[in-house]
């Protein structure tokens, strides 16, 4: 049997058994100029005439973003991206949800750009209550400026699950009543932003935006809002419901294929985990590091 047909026999497995969910809850129309404004450079951001992809533009005037109009809290957000072709260093492509609170709670896709050859890194990162120093990096399997992939948040009681093209490449537990901060009470707007961030993005601040190689676009599509909209009332959003599908039961953990993906990233793919960084957190690691994931 072939690698490639492997791969598709694995990708099928794991779509049969990822996240089925019920599309009674879905609630984005595709439609970027409903769905999202522009909140960061109005003129650097650009949709199409149906509204079902929007580019953002960084030059040396400005960069730029975008954000949902509404607030959610937990379910599950996906994302169509095409990074930044070519020459790419210092730039940083980030998709993420956020609560915009002193204390905030956030879930981070960063995308940092590089020297053409080279693989984009993907930084993801998770703030609870103000706390962050969470970062995982890992290499991208494939080439994401060439085509569009799909990135996936599914963030519930139980769990946040990073996913690229269905493959949770991150997991983070909800460990709270272990003493261990998880985002569950604030609710989160969904934005994009495409910016300038060559004092650490490449190389940790190395390699710095060449602006001969620009303007640097990045696009976005198909996007897709399941979750629970913010009415101020968090045991709304935290009922287990026909329509939360997400805090079932069965979405509490990985299924045994999601695993074994994981497991596939974490030793083909990974370069970077807080939680085997000693010298900085000087041999006293988080908490939640010596706890299970799944």
């Amino acid at each position: 049997m072939s690698t490639t047909f492997k791969f598709a026999v694995f990708i099928g497995l794991l779509i049969t058994n990822t996240f089925q969910v019920s599309f009674s809850s879905v609630i984005s129309t595709g439609d970027f100029n409903k769905d999202f404004s522009a909140t960061w450079s109005p003129s650097h951001v650009y949709t199409t005439a149906d509204g079902r992809t929007r580019s953002l533009k960084l030059d040396q005037e400005s960069g730029s973003g975008f954000a949902s109009n509404q607030m959610f809290l937990f379910g599950q957000i996906d994302m169509q991206i095409k990074l930044v072709p070519g020459h790419s260093a210092g730039t940083v492509v980030a998709f993420y949800l956020s609560s915009d609170q002193p204390k905030r709670d956030e879930i981070d896709f960063e995308f940092l750009g590089n020297v053409s050859g080279q693989p984009y890194i993907l930084q993801t990162n998770v703030y609870a209550d103000g706390n962050d120093d969470r970062e995982e990096r890992i290499y991208l399997w494939f080439d994401p400026t060439k085509n569009f992939h799909t990135y996936s948040v599914l963030w519930n009681l139980h769990q946040i699950v990073f996913m690229v093209d269905r493959i949770p490449i991150r997991l983070y537990r909800n460990h709270a009543d272990k003493g261990v901060a998880y985002p569950r009470w604030q609710p989160m707007s969904i934005k994009a932003s495409l910016w300038n961030g060559d004092s650490w993005a490449t190389r940790g601040g190395k390699d710095k935006i060449d602006w001969s190689k620009g303007p640097f676009i990045a696009s976005f599509r198909n996007h897709k809002i399941d979750a629970c909209p913010w009415n101020g009332n968090p045991r709304f959003c935290r009922a287990e419901s026909s329509t939360n599908w997400w805090n079932k039961e069965r979405f509490s953990t990985l299924t045994s294929t999601q695993r074994r993906w994981f497991k596939w990233v974490r030793l083909h793919h990974m370069i970077y985990d807080y939680c085997q960084d000693n010298k900085r957190f000087q041999n006293n690691l988080p908490k939640e590091c010596s706890l299970p994931k799944y």
